[in-house]
């Protein structure tokens, strides 16, 4: 394992999400303005680094990285590793079409989950999706050695939506 900080390319800032809980609606909005360094920590199950922002994987924007301490080195937020919490929301009128894109993809096997926004799903191996109006919240919890756990995304979920 590496002790040194995450990094990112330039053009991609790098933002601290330890800060106390902010709401979706300020001008700053980001992916790691809705979930802070302890609830990352707190669904992984581990201390976990700052959120570093990165590309999205799956949908537009920018996802919120936190890694943990097993996360393999060097760390990149651009892409999906073992050991780290992922966040993204799509905020806007993109929020459907990326939420029904990714739904409608050859890899996933969506399983509808109840009790989530307006509607929810697994993809069936590592992430949930969430959308609650005008937002898509895609929780993605990796611990290391293990497989993606839809309870700790689910967690995740109950404590990032009510901020959306």
């Amino acid at each position: 394992c590496s002790s040194s900080s995450p990094t990112s390319p330039s053009t991609v800032p790098t933002t601290s999400a330890s800060s106390a809980t902010t709401s979706a609606t300020t001008a700053n909005f980001n992916s790691c303005s809705v979930v802070t360094q302890a609830e990352a920590a707190s669904a992984i199950g581990q201390s976990v680094t700052p959120g570093v922002l990165g590309n999205a994987t799956v949908e537009g924007g920018l996802a919120c990285v936190f890694y943990g301490p097993s996360s393999p080195a060097p760390t990149t937020p651009n892409v999906g590793q073992p050991d780290t919490v992922r966040v993204v929301v799509v905020k806007g009128s993109d929020a459907l079409t990326w939420y029904n894109n990714y739904k409608s993809s050859p890899v996933v096997h969506a399983q509808p989950i109840t009790g989530y926004g307006d509607q929810a799903y697994y993809d069936g191996y590592a992430s949930l999706s969430v959308l609650k109006g005008d937002y898509y919240l895609r929780v993605a919890v990796s611990p290391a050695g293990a497989p993606p756990s839809l309870s700790d995304e689910k967690q995740l979920a109950t404590t990032i939506l009510p901020k959306l």
